[in-house]
């Protein structure tokens, strides 16, 4: 069960164990993190569960997709590390990751 670090854009922390299997978004979705609106629950299509992933685990995600791309046009404040939480699924190897949340979504 990965360990997942959200940091708000205030700096509060929240740790919280995400099942193997689940994206980022439903981690933060089950656990009431503030910051994670994930209006389209989960399908790639609004950008309200947008995340900054932190540099030394953007080569241990997927590739970033067309589609995401896209989607990530929409977003608030996009940088070079910018990711749809939901296209993020959780594999043993992801334990620690570290994602920052926008100030707001969409």
């Amino acid at each position: 069960m990965p360990k997942v670090t959200y940091i708000e854009s205030s700096g509060k922390k929240h740790e919280i164990e995400v099942d193997t299997g689940l994206s980022i978004m439903e981690g933060a979705v089950q656990n009431s993190i503030p910051g994670i609106d994930a209006d389209c629950g989960g399908s790639c299509a609004c950008a309200t569960c947008h995340v900054y992933v932190n540099d030394e685990w953007l080569k241990k995600i997927p590739e970033i997709t067309e589609a995401e791309k896209d989607m990530l046009d929409f977003a608030f404040e996009p940088k070079k590390n910018s990711r749809l939480s939901c296209q993020l699924i959780l594999e043993d190897i992801h334990n620690g990751i570290i994602v920052n949340l926008p100030r707001k979504q969409g």
